[in-house]
């Protein structure tokens, strides 16, 4: 039998990521991973696949546990191989001739576009070329499957053939997942552990059954903390008072009995283990009024591929102030593109014919790899010098949407997507926008940066345009829909969206 053992296992880097975790998993067993930006999934992840070591403790695997680990970025060895010959290289030399069937056939089973089957992976979007990373870990048959945000930039059709393969073709290996995506988190998982720096908590249940246990655990913990803190602080009292009339009393036996109850207040107060608060950030919005009701007009659009081939024409169609429009496809239909050109419009860059744009429109925009942020600046001159703000204005709002003081003078690449992510909002924000453009938002926000996102978009009756994969996250917001099928963008209903968007 698989199985994979962790014995108080901690990372500490060097303040405490996770500490002290026991527990074993073993066939069948499918682990949601949740904490938030920066809490240590990926970091833990590692760990089981070897590919680091703990501070700490230790991980015992099984003999020959086969183990697959999709991360989150297309490793660089990869980049230059074609999407069927990555598939092929997944497979041990010696048995890529007797097993060449099987690449065939998972590309039939994802549906793979004849055109993309030996393009190159860097040539791919972001979603195939993260289908291309969970079909390399598929063909290798894995005893543990270890999945770092595996529906990042998928479409939804492909997200469903996912939570398919997990339920039935995958249902007897060992899985840990982190992922933000919380529809998936219930379809594909048995088990739920939240990391944290103090106690992580395991729960036998899927991500939303877990997450209320976990909060009536903390409201159970909170109320213990709350009845001993009194108790320790009456003791505390008592011992004062019983000091006193023993020292004015000359009564040895009080002083001792006084002593007696301040060390058991101390007891108290060194056993109090307080509710595990999460500090991952704020996120918030600012909306700039505007007298437009019409936005932006579009007219038979035509959207083109970067190197020109025709993708999708549009409808005549209007947004008006407090549209919230989703634009829904598969992966590679041209919805990035779409965003980049409605950008490339507002700014005059090239020519845009159909494209209308009111001047009250100020813009926000935000793309699935941040390429609006600069790099090789810290987020402390970044955010100080576009926006010209005071260097300790700088860093207050820095700290409040989540940044430490030792992270504020980082070079932006060192960040990890999630803080890269909060960076990018935090800039939008000051950017104080009146229509946004954003291409999956929350692709690498954890689940309290998703679900504040949601609130300030509903609080601030936000006029955006987005793509999004995240099911909950679009049923919560959206007020109209568009999908690109068959070479046009046109706008449906939300009970006649297709199964698979």
């Amino acid at each position: 039998m698989s199985s994979i053992s962790l014995n108080r296992v901690s990372v500490l880097t060097p303040h405490p990521l996770f500490q002290d975790i026991n527990v074993t998993f073993g066939t069948g067993d499918r682990v949601g991973l949740v904490a938030g930006n920066g809490a240590g999934k990926s970091t833990l992840l590692r760990c089981l696949a070897g590919m680091a070591e703990p501070t700490t403790g230790t991980i015992i695997r099984s003999r020959g546990l086969r183990i697959g680990f999709v991360e989150q970025d297309v490793p660089e060895r990869l980049l230059n191989l074609g999407f069927a010959e990555s598939l092929r290289r997944a497979i041990p030399p010696d048995e890529r001739a007797a097993r060449g069937w099987q690449v065939d056939l998972l590309l039939g089973q994802l549906e793979v576009p004849d055109e993309f089957v030996e393009r190159p992976l860097h040539a791919l979007s972001g979603g195939w070329q993260r289908l291309a990373l969970i079909a390399q870990s598929w063909i290798k048959e894995p005893d543990l499957l270890l999945l770092d945000e595996p529906t990042n930039h998928l479409d939804l059709e492909k997200i469903r053939l996912l939570e398919d393969w997990i339920a039935a073709d995958a249902r007897d290996t060992i899985m840990v997942i982190a992922s933000h995506d919380r529809q998936f988190l219930d379809a594909c998982t048995n088990q739920t552990l939240f990391l944290r720096p103090e106690q992580s908590r395991l729960y036998a249940h899927p991500f939303s059954r877990a997450r209320q246990l976990l909060g009536e655990d903390d409201s159970a913990q909170a109320a213990t903390f709350a009845r001993l803190d009194r108790e320790a602080a009456r003791l505390r009292q008592s011992a004062g008072e019983l000091r006193n009339i023993g020292i004015n009393s000359r009564s040895e036996a009080a002083q001792k009995k006084s002593a007696q109850m301040a060390r058991r207040a101390q007891q108290i107060e060194q056993g109090l283990r307080p509710v595990p608060k999460e500090k991952s950030g704020d996120i918030r919005l600012a909306t700039r009024s505007t007298h437009a009701r019409v936005m932006m007009r579009l007219d038979a659009v035509a959207v083109t591929a970067p190197d020109g081939k025709s993708l999708f024409r549009t409808e005549k169609l209007a947004i008006v102030q407090g549209d919230r429009a989703v634009i829904l496809g598969r992966n590679g239909v041209g919805k990035s593109q779409f965003i980049n050109l409605l950008r490339r419009a507002f700014d005059g860059i090239g020519e845009t014919p159909g494209i209308q744009v009111s001047p009250a429109i100020t813009m926000g925009y935000l793309d699935q790899q941040m390429s609006q942020l600069p790099s090789a600046r810290s987020p402390q001159d970044f955010i100080g010098e576009t926006f010209r703000l005071g260097d300790q204005r700088s860093r207050t709002l820095l700290a409040s949407a989540g940044f430490p003081v030792v992270q504020q003078d980082r070079p932006i690449a060192r960040l990890s997507a999630g803080q890269r992510a909060r960076l990018g909002l935090l800039a939008l924000r000051l950017a104080e926008p009146n229509f946004y453009l954003m291409d999956e938002p929350t692709n690498h926000l954890d689940i309290d940066g998703q679900e504040r996102l949601e609130a300030e978009i509903l609080a601030r009756d936000t006029t955006c345009i987005l793509i999004s994969h995240d099911r909950h996250f679009v049923e919560t917001i959206a007020t109209r829909y568009f999908l690109i099928e068959k070479g046009r963008l046109r706008e449906i209903e939300a009970a006649g969206r297709p199964a698979w968007s």
